[in-house]
């Protein structure tokens, strides 16, 4: 806690900084900047391993949304330059992990703890649901990202039939496989920072390496989850006018799949929800 000033002017200076040159390489528009400003201040002032989780996702999602934009131009009826987040996606990608580091900073006063059950149960599933939180993020949107570019032709994860790219719910290999990649960038950022932030008993840090393939299959998982309520609750339909899939009915559009219930940023949020709970339930278990 003595420490906590100096890490919280740390946090507001790499937030800031962050923040901005996002909004200036339009990976974020100014709600999304500011609202970023301030979830990564929160992760960074809690744990320097949750901050660096945060900005795992975020960085490597800009990219990756930045690259083969004009092939992705082409078949997301959504598109925009950069893939600029707005304030909502923001927080709905990073609320929820928001929300437990201050529950953890509250109950740990700022100190780094170790995955170990024996020690507190009660942390152990909050940090567990921490890194479930940001694989799935990030499994997803690489999934997504590096899926639409795949020459292999997405199928529906309901039935397995194939369906044009940019449908809710289409998975193909490379996406798929992309995800579980994704959730390991988490697992290493996670466990690499560790190294540096905390004092385990040498079996307990041991352990710690579990965290991996862990992330690994969350990342998996979220993705597939995400997929699952894209398939059922969003609606997917090709406009004829627009020669597109979209994400609204419409007099021009057929109903390929799911119905109008969420949108993406519902969608989003719900299997963040679910991976989060079930890598916390896993935790306990593991550690």
């Amino acid at each position: 806690m003595e420490n906590f000033p100096i890490q919280l002017i740390i946090a507001i200076l790499l937030s800031a900084a962050i923040a901005i040159r996002s909004f200036r390489r339009k990976s974020l528009d100014l709600s999304g900047a500011l609202a970023g400003f301030a979830v990564m201040t929160i992760h960074f002032a809690v744990g320097y391993r949750y901050g660096a989780m945060l900005l795992a996702f975020f960085l490597s999602s800009s990219k990756l949304t930045k690259y083969g934009e004009e092939k992705k131009r082409l078949v997301d009826a959504d598109f925009k330059e950069g893939g600029q987040r707005n304030w909502i996606q923001v927080l709905f990608n990073s609320g929820i992990s928001a929300v437990l580091a201050l529950i953890l900073w509250k109950l740990t006063g700022g100190q780094d703890k170790c995955l170990d059950s024996k020690e507190s149960s009660l942390v152990t599933s909050l940090i567990g649901g921490m890194i479930g939180h940001y694989s799935c993020c990030n499994g997803d949107t690489w999934s997504s990202e590096i899926g639409v570019l795949s020459d292999s032709q997405p199928r529906l994860i309901t039935t397995f039939k194939p369906v044009r790219k940019g449908t809710n719910g289409g998975v193909t290999k490379t996406g798929l496989l992309a995800a579980t990649v994704a959730g390991v960038v988490i697992g290493l950022t996670f466990v690499l920072i560790g190294f540096f932030t905390t004092k385990c008993v040498s079996d307990v840090a041991l352990k710690q390496l579990l965290v991996i393939p862990l992330s690994a299959v969350s990342g998996l998982c979220g993705s597939l989850i995400d997929s699952l309520l894209g398939a059922t609750l969003q609606f997917s339909g090709f406009c004829s006018v627009r020669n597109k899939v979209v994400g609204k009915p419409g007099p021009t559009v057929r109903k390929i799949s799911g119905l109008n219930i969420l949108d993406n940023n519902g969608v989003n949020l719900v299997s963040i929800l679910l991976t989060s709970v079930l890598t916390s339930i896993a935790c306990l278990y593991i550690f």
